[in-house]
């Protein structure tokens, strides 16, 4: 896997997991610690994907 594909990979990834953090803060059975951990998880992916990202 290219360096390219590897981080679209990572932008679905981050996209997939901000939608279902939308759709847990709208849901009243998730618990905020469900939703703190996407959102870490959320983070690291950021994280990552700025790493690898060639700089513009």
């Amino acid at each position: 896997m290219s360096l390219s594909s590897h981080v679209e990979e990572l932008k679905k990834k981050h996209a997939h997991l901000s939608a279902a953090v939308d759709e847990a803060q709208r849901s009243p059975g998730v618990s905020s610690s469900e939703i703190t951990a996407m959102k870490k998880q959320k983070l690291r992916l950021k994280e990552e994907i700025t790493r690898l990202a060639p700089a513009h």
